[in-house]
């Protein structure tokens, strides 16, 4: 029972860091929808846990949630999807790394050891808070062009519709019938 637990905690802590951030926004256009997952640090960025339960109860409960739900996901997907996941995740690390670099050359700064580690580390931490800023600003503006988007393809639509332009064209003809 406890290795068996120890293993889905191990798995689950797995998938959250493949699942978190951008990689969960980038999925969501293929159906997933809610709230978009926030990234966990890196292991090797994050707070200095060396059990996954601790790092898991240190979280905030939100976080937890969020942890949860993408373990789940995690646990659902096909090995291909997870092969996916997996390659836009290093993808996303790759970019961030690159940008680490141009941010610390642009600023002029030559850090060091740790304190080029708490560096990386405040630059993700406010890198994810403007991604998920971002995201709900683009959601809200979403959803407020929506309805306004409906209505124009509605009338669209209707006006030009061959269902709706043969039915109020055959009566018109059967009524006049020609000799």
């Amino acid at each position: 029972m406890g290795r068996r637990r120890s293993n889905f905690i191990s798995t689950a802590a797995s998938a959250a860091f493949l699942l978190a951030g951008p990689v969960a926004a980038m999925a969501q256009p293929h159906g997933q929808q809610g709230a978009p997952a926030r990234a966990m640090p890196a292991p090797h960025r994050g707070p200095a846990f060396k059990d996954p339960r601790q790092r898991f109860m240190a979280m905030p409960p939100q976080d937890r949630q969020i942890f949860q739900r993408n373990a789940e996901r995690w646990i659902q997907m096909g090995p291909e999807e997870r092969m996916i996941m997996r390659e836009r995740e290093k993808i996303y690390r790759a970019q961030v790394n690159r940008d680490i670099d141009a941010a610390l050359r642009a600023s002029g700064l030559h850090l060091e050891g740790e304190r080029r580690a708490q560096f990386e580390q405040r630059y993700l931490q406010e890198r994810r808070r403007i991604e998920h800023s971002l995201r709900q600003e683009v959601e809200t503006r979403r959803q407020q062009q929506l309805p306004a988007l409906q209505d124009r393809l509605k009338k669209e639509f209707q006006e030009t519709s061959p269902s709706t332009a043969a039915s109020s064209s055959a009566p018109a003809n059967s009524a006049a019938p020609k000799k």
